[in-house]
């Protein structure tokens, strides 16, 4: 289904409260908005801090575990009341997104159609066995065993949506002198200190070798390389770091110290991040690279020996490297953005499940409205950059998500809109 045989979808996108999967899902945000869609994040890190208060509570494991348990189930109950009031055609949860078996079940009870896109290492994290029956649809990372698997404890509506870039936020940048200072060096790595990665990067101490993110303290060899004090890294300063560098690292996580090159199926999103900022990078081969990326687009080793030497070969040939990384972001810009995947979800559910998206039966805002009233709403959507054919449900939500006094047509609208959702 193209892009443009799909109506206008209203999609309530649940971010998770922290973690990595924060930005994705903010990029989800942008891309649907970006194919038109009207998009809404619910702000689960607006809750973060209460639960962090929670564990400096002092009080026993238990007692803490039930105390978090239940502000969870609070938090999940603030998603579906803000389903009751948005009314999307699909809710889409990111990885580690608060909703509870409670929430799903009585979303799908109301007929209201889950995704949830698991954008982490199923065999790492394996709360997806508990969670995947209860969604409607299952998007992954990773392919053959886990979609099998997936099968196997009630969840056939599995599908393979690899990460991606947000061309307009990883993109080239012209960067300031000072900018280049802070964030440049001639080698660098950005992402967090899984055991693989301390042992491997041990082989770059004493060059020029910046290490930026969280989660490396302890190591007294590499912590001289740390940079902010392994502060966490913003997606905006992230860009900043792959343009000012000259070979960018990017080496896979793994638990294990003793395999350092895994040969893993996934593929993180600093290799989509970095192609679209036309960075250019050496990676660690992964199965499902080769379907996404070709030989001659990215620089990818298959052992630490391998990745030592390609450093060292890169950082004195500049004009390759420029050359490799515009083929990357060649690639990444026609084949793998955050749009190009929303619309692929998209597109699975349409297959997927029977007769979505429903029919709506709203009209059109101004529709059978007097002469002069649609003179004001027709400026009123103008303002609220909605289309002249906008529904009345799309601008009551316009209207309800800006600030500031509301005039009197807006508070009209909002009242009839809940005239609406009251009396049907």
């Amino acid at each position: 289904m193209e892009t443009n045989d799909m109506r206008r979808l209203r999609i309530l996108v649940v971010l998770p409260l922290y973690g990595g999967s924060l930005p994705v899902a903010r990029f989800c945000v942008a891309a649907l908005r970006e194919l038109g869609h009207t998009a809404e994040p619910f702000e689960a890190p607006d809750f973060y801090s209460a639960y962090q208060a929670l564990s400096r509570l002092k009080v026993t494991s238990d007692r803490l575990g039930y105390l978090q348990n239940s502000y969870l189930q609070t938090v999940s109950s603030a998603v579906q009341a803000k389903v009751e009031s948005f009314e999307p055609d699909l809710v889409l949860a990111l990885a580690q997104a608060p909703l509870t078996h409670q929430t799903l079940k009585r979303l799908k009870r109301d007929g209201v159609p889950t995704a949830m896109w698991f954008v982490e290492d199923f065999r790492l994290f394996t709360y997806w066995q508990s969670f995947a029956p209860f969604y409607d649809l299952f998007a992954v990372i990773q392919k053959s065993v886990f979609l099998e698997q997936l099968e196997a404890v009630g969840q056939p509506n599995a599908l393979y949506l690899p990460l991606a870039c947000h061309p307009d936020v990883h993109r080239p940048l012209e960067l300031t002198p000072g900018e280049r200072r802070k964030f440049g060096s001639k080698l660098s790595f950005m992402g967090a200190g899984y055991p693989n990665r301390r042992m491997a990067f041990r082989r770059f101490v004493g060059r020029d070798f910046k290490i930026w993110g969280t989660e490396w303290e302890g190591d007294h060899i590499l912590e001289p390389l740390v940079q902010l004090s392994g502060a966490r890294i913003s997606s905006e300063d992230c860009v900043k770091i792959f343009n000012a560098t000259d070979v960018n690292l990017n080496l896979h996580s793994s638990i294990q110290a003793d395999r350092i090159v895994t040969g893993g199926d996934f593929v993180n999103p600093r290799t989509f991040e970095l192609a679209g900022c036309g960075a250019f990078q050496v990676v660690d081969h992964r199965q499902l690279l080769p379907e996404l990326f070709a030989p001659d687009e990215l620089a990818v080793f298959h052992s630490v020996e391998e990745m030592v030497e390609m450093v060292d070969y890169y950082q004195g040939r500049p004009e390759e490297r420029l050359d490799m990384a515009r083929r990357s972001r060649k690639r990444a810009l026609a084949e793998h953005t955050y749009a190009a995947r929303m619309q692929a979800l998209m597109e699975f559910a349409a297959e997927r499940l029977n007769g979505w998206p429903k029919p709506k039966a709203a009209v059109g805002a101004l529709a059978d409205l007097p002469e002069d009233l649609a003179r004001g709403v027709s400026a009123l959507l103008e303002r609220l950059n909605l289309p002249a054919d906008a529904s009345f449900e799309d601008a009551a939500h316009a209207v309800r998500s800006r600030s500031g006094i509301l005039s009197e047509l807006e508070t009209t609208v909002l009242f009839l809109d809940e005239w609406r959702k009251q009396y049907g």
